[in-house]
Order: structure tokens, then sequence, then C-alpha cells
């Protein structure tokens, strides 16, 4: 291997770049100005995009990652600024051009797509005015520009693109709206198409779908692509090559396939192993976490910027930044700023893998107490004169100390499913709920003080969930005081208790929510649930607005507390690796119906009903050997104002049988007893007209196919995993 320390300005021949190159960013550094100081968010950082290319930039929240691309188009805000480097896109310099020249670059030669669609829509213009009015900036004709609009909406795969093109934003799903912004930005055919988290709010179905699209565009149009995620299993199937920013610095950049499988800087390893991959389990082994937190903006370090969170760090870290290195790989060059690059994948874990034998327990000893039982759980809104059927006749049973994963996509009747066991909704008549075989009231202001503190929940945004004009200590204290007994002291210890309890240091305890992180602010959520020692806490996408480093310690802290107390969490989550690492039993719904229930490793491993199977295979991967074939479901949840008869999924099965599925509601079958994650026996029941047997056969035909590779390397690129539907 050749090992070689290289300058960031002379990593590229800039004029060559700026030639071949939809994107050339050397030697960037920009600066926000901030409380009168000019503070550093980025730092000397050089990558580029070839045309055609794919390349993805990850990184934990507040590394640059958003900053780069607004960089790249100019749009910083007004304390923001370019300090040095150079920007490149398609050959022009982007510092150097006027306002109409800026403005011809962004209409024709590079487009962007946000994370949330719903913002970067305007909501009192119809969907024909917001697309059109892209290729009116491109130079098209108003009336060419509508022919143009109906053209790319279906272009990009929106069904009935006549109505949608006369709908508000409002009117369209997460997916539809998404899918929306890719037409406007690729109304001008660009050089480059930026995707800042493009798929974060998104489901498992409309993401496969949404990257697939991508692809598919991009294949056709020759477009490059700059990929901003969190999820490095998306970035793993989207992109060729990928750069890893930490603190403002590019620390790791090369091919995808090299980053992910030998990765060379401790920041990346550290990352890679925080994911919950497939056959990790909670009541197995611990995820790994990365100690401290990034420093704060524009902090001046002496040497690596990483050391003070690495364990592979010494003396020589801390006084010398390490250069950048370039390393030859098996797909190419690899770059790497570590002193120690060659033993990066050696690094020591920061959290031990095994549980110790008091964690561990034993399995079976556990109890299996009866905690909630739910029978016949139903929902009907009444909308606009017409009624809407949310949750219908749902039956579930939640022992303590187990999880209880709730999957589906958006609309499913997930969270509606969770406010009812909370008593935030009331049922329909006919529903039963119990918690301790007692009769649980409907609503919750109707409960004992004893059946409200049992039942806590733990939202997915932290910010929306706690008042940002109170102290740690104020919130988790009122939580005390209104669902506990103690007063005067005793709060104050048991808060102290508490705090320990959920890794909440006692620094932070008169600090205001503001001043926290998103983990930090996650921490005193599950504190003030946790108050009243509740028997169930609902965890409605709890990690999903994390960082995966973040997540990871928030998935330990759940599975710790759960070995604790003896707590049970029914966990909703679009996750998918998550929710197979942390539930013991997995419930799927859809459009408010129970189509599948049983324990974890038996709904992942199969059979499955071809829901859950057409779910699991959306699931992007990091090992492209491990990406099953993707299943496509034909059009959008249906409405649940007018469900479909028979079989409620029969309108998207690939599996569909007949007559029989479109006419008779489908009962439930035993796909066999299994243990759970905890060692007890648990049923697995699928509502399916298809005899297991047949599912089971059907699914490993499947699967084996999926797994043959054909003789030369292609199909084992990142971007080419799972796209041979």
């Amino acid at each position: 291997m050749s090992v070689a320390p290289l300058s960031s300005f002379a990593a590229f021949d800039v004029s060559k770049s700026d030639r071949t190159d939809a994107l050339t960013i050397v030697g960037l550094t920009v600066t926000y100005r901030i409380r009168g100081r000019d503070r550093e968010v980025l730092q000397d950082v050089s990558f580029r995009v070839r045309r055609g290319e794919a390349y993805g930039l990850v990184g934990e929240s507040g590394c640059g990652k958003s900053t780069v691309a607004m960089a790249a188009v100019r749009y910083l805000p007004r304390n923001g600024k370019v300090k040095a480097g150079k920007i490149a896109i398609a050959g022009a310099d982007v510092q150097k051009l006027d306002a109409d020249a800026l403005r011809n670059l962004r209409a024709k030669t590079v487009s962007m797509v946000y994370q949330d669609p719903a913002r970067a829509l305007n909501p009192s213009l119809t969907v024909a005015r917001q697309v059109s009015e892209a290729f009116e900036a491109a130079g098209i004709a108003p009336a060419e520009a509508l022919q143009r609009t109906l053209d790319m909406l279906k272009r990009v795969r929106i069904p009935a693109p006549e109505r949608v093109m006369d709908s508000y934003p409002h009117q369209l799903s997460g997916g539809m709206q998404q899918r929306v912004v890719i037409a406007m930005a690729l109304a001008s055919n660009p050089a480059l198409l930026i995707l800042d988290e493009p798929t974060t709010g998104l489901d498992a179905t409309v993401e496969a779908e949404v990257l697939d699209l991508v692809a598919q565009l991009r294949e056709e149009l020759g477009t490059a692509v700059l990929f901003i995620s969190h999820n490095l299993a998306v970035i793993g199937r989207m992109c060729e090559r990928v750069g890893v920013l930490y603190a403002g610095k590019l620390v790791e950049e090369g091919a995808t396939q090299d980053v992910f499988t030998r990765p060379r800087h401790p920041y990346t390893v550290g990352l890679l192993r925080c994911l919950p991959t497939t056959g990790r389990s909670k009541d197995t082994e611990r995820l790994d976490t990365i100690a401290g937190g990034l420093p704060a903006p524009g902090s001046v370090t002496q040497g690596c910027i990483y050391a003070d969170r690495c364990r592979l760090a010494d003396e020589r870290c801390r006084r010398d930044a390490p250069p950048p290195y370039r390393l030859s790989a098996a797909h190419g060059d690899q770059m790497s700023r570590c002193h120690y690059h060659e033993r990066a994948i050696e690094l020591p874990r920061a959290t031990p893998e095994a549980l110790s034998e008091d964690q561990r327990g034993s399995l079976e000893d556990k109890p299996s107490t009866l905690v909630l039982r739910a029978r016949k759980l139903s929902k009907t809104f009444h909308v606009s004169g017409g009624s809407l059927r949310a949750v219908d006749d749902v039956s579930i049973d939640l022992v303590g100390g187990e999880t209880l994963g709730l999957v589906g996509e958006s609309g499913s009747g997930k969270t509606t499913l969770a406010k009812l066991m909370l008593g935030l909704l009331t049922p329909d008549a006919g529903s039963v709920l119990e918690l301790d075989g007692a009769p649980l009231a409907a609503r919750v202001t109707r409960r004992s003080d004893e059946q409200v503190k049992s039942l806590q929940i733990v939202f997915q945004n932290p910010d929306s969930a706690l008042n940002r004009a109170h102290s740690v200590k104020r919130l988790i204290g009122r939580a005390l005081s209104r669902l506990t007994a103690l007063r005067g002291p005793a709060i104050d210890e048991r808060l102290a208790t508490l705090s320990a309890a959920v890794r909440l240091p006692e620094r932070y305890l008169g600090s205001r929510t503001r001043q926290l992180s998103g983990g930090l602010k996650q921490r005193v959520a599950i504190a003030r649930a946790f108050a009243g020692e509740p028997r169930v806490v609902v965890c409605d996408e709890p990690t999903s607005a994390l960082d995966v480093s973040v997540q990871a310690a928030i998935l330990n802290l759940l599975a710790d507390l759960q070995r604790e107390r003896g707590v049970s969490y029914v966990f909703i989550s679009h996750d998918l690796h998550v929710v197979r690492y942390l539930a013991d039993r997995i419930a799927v719904l859809y459009l408010g119906r129970l189509l599948e229930i049983g324990p974890a490793a038996a709904v992942f491993d199969g059979p499955q009903h071809p829901y859950t199977e057409a779910l699991l295979s959306s699931v992007p991967t990091l090992d492209a050997h491990d990406h099953p074939t993707r299943i496509r479901l034909s059009g959008d949840l249906p409405s649940a104002a007018a469900p479909p008869s028979g079989c409620v999924f029969h309108a998207r099965c690939p599996r569909k049988l007949g007559a029989i599925c479109e006419q008779q509601d489908p009962p439930f079958l035993d796909a066999g007893n299994n243990d759970d994650n905890a060692g007890r026996t648990a049923a697995h029941r699928i509502r399916c007209h298809i005899p297991v047997d047949t599912l089971r056969a059907l699914q490993t035909a499947a699967r084996d196919d999926a797994g043959k590779v054909p003789d030369d390397n292609s199909a084992n690129t990142p971007q080419n995993a799972g796209r041979n539907e």
C-alpha cells in the first residue's frame, strides 16, 4: 500500500477539474460572524464530484454538511462568508459570478432538494404553477412550461399527474411532495443536483421509491449528485464515493465500498459501529457509541480536531494536526486525516459489547405478566360528513419487560393506536383496554393517578415536548411532584437518581433545554417519562431526529432502563433496523388493520405477510450483498375513508391470488410459535389468504434469486444494490 501525505490544494489539478467535474471544491474555508467574532465552520475542505457521479457527504449534525451545499450555490446566511478556497460548478467559478450569471447558474446548471418538501413548496400555489415556474426560469414559454410540467410529473412517476397539477401541496403525501420538489429541481436538466437529507422524514417504502427515482433519473440524464445524509445505509446504496466531515474538516474520503468496508479514520469507524445492523439485538450486545460531543463552532485546536473523542489519540495527535494521507485502496485512492490510519479499524470500543451477567440475567426467569391488553380496539373519525376508520379491530397484548415494535407506512394507524392506549383519544364502542387485568378508562382524564403514571410517552421531537423557558431541573421536578407523593428534599434526591439513570450529567440540571444538544434533550424527555415509575412507555419515533451516534446512546439507554426497571415499551419507528434491535415482538399495521404480529426474529426471518416482505425489501443496508430484491408496491396507501373491500392490501399486493383477496377479509394464519428476544414463547400470526407454507416457499425462492450475483462485479457496487427489480 502506498501512503503519502498530501496538501489539500495539491490533491487536484484545478484547471483540469474545472472542465471535467460537475463540482470542484478546493481549500474551502467558511466563517460565520457570531457575537462579533468570525468563527470557522469549514476548514480547508476539498473534494470533487465528477460529471454523472453520485458523491455522499456524511457526518453528525453540526459538522458542516449543509454549509458546504449552501456555500456551493452562494446561499450562505448574511453572517456567513467564504474566507478562502475555490468553488467551481461545471467550470464556472461561483465566487466570481455577478448577480445575473449567478441567477442563470441556479436556474440552469445546479438544483437543490431540501429535507422538508412541505417547507420547500409554496402552500398558496398549485403544483402546476410551482413546477412550471421552474421551467419558465430556464427560459421556457408559459404554455410550453405547463406541458413540460405534465411530462416531468409523469417522469418522476406521479400517478394521475393531471389531478396532482391542480392540487395544493397540503393535499399530497410526503412522498408525493418530495417527487414534486425533485421534478422542479430537474426542470432545467442540471449538471449538478444537491440533495440535502431528502428522505429523512419518509417511511421505508416511500424512501426506497424516491431513491430509486433519483438513481433512474441520474442514469437517464447524466446528472451528478451531491447527496448529504446522516443515513450511512442510504449513502452506501446511492453513492460511488463518500466524504466524511467532522467539525468542518473532511477527515476521510474514498470509494464508498472502501470507506465502509475498511474505514481509515476513527470517526468513520465509530459512526459505522453505532448502527443497529442485521443480527444485532439488545439482549445479546450493546451498540457502540462515540464519547463526548462536537467542539463548539470555530474552536481552535492545536492538533487533531477529533483527538478529544478518539480512543487512539496520544500526545502526537494533540500536538500535530494530521495531514490528509493518500492511501491505495481496492477501488481507488482513499484519504484519511489520521496519524494512525492503518490502526483505525482496531479502535477500542467506547461501550462494552457484551452484556454483564447482571444485565443478561436469566432470560428464562423473566416474568411474563400481562401488563396491557387491548381487544377489538377501533377508532373512527368523522371528517367532512364521512367516516374514517384509522384503527380497525386491533387486538394486542403487552407483557412486562418486553418491547412491541409498531411498524407500517405513514397513515397506517401506528400513532393513533398509541394515543388510544394512552387515553389521548377515545376508542369506538366495544373496544376494551385493560391495565394489569383491571379496566382502563378510555380517556386519560378519567383514569386514576396510578394509571396515568403507569402509561407515559416519549415523543419524536423533544423540542416540541419540552418547555424551552424552564430549566431541566424544573421540567423533571414538576413531573415528579405530579406523578409521585414526594415533596421537598425527597424530590431533589429522586431527581438526582433519575438523572443518573438516564446518564444526564448533573451540570445540565440548571440549563434551559435550548442550551442542550438533541441527545441531551431526549434524555430529559425520557427522565420525565420515567418520573412516576411507569409500567408502559410509548416511544413514538424517539430516535428519528438524532444522529446515529446519539441514536446508539439512546437505544442503549432504553434497553438498560428496561432491564433495570422491567418497563414495557410500545416502540414506533420507520427505521426497521432500529426496531429489529430493540423489539421483542413486531406488529405490522396497514390502513389501521393488524396484518402480522409475532416475535421479532420470526417476522424478520420469515415467512412474512406480503406487506411486511415489501417493507423489509425497501430498507437500505450497508452491505450490498445483504440487500434483498426490491418489491415495488403499486400506488399510494389508500384512504381509510374508503378502504378496499376484502383484504385491505389487495390493491397493492404483488402476491395477490385473485377474487378471493378482493372479496373476502383474510383470517389470521398460525405461522408457528417462536421465542422472542427475551426467550419467551410467542405466537406468530399472519392475516393472509395465501397458506403459510406457500408464503415461505415463495419468499425463500425470492431470497435465493436475490443472492445470485452475476459474473462481473457491477452488481456489487453500492449504487447498483437493489436495482434488479
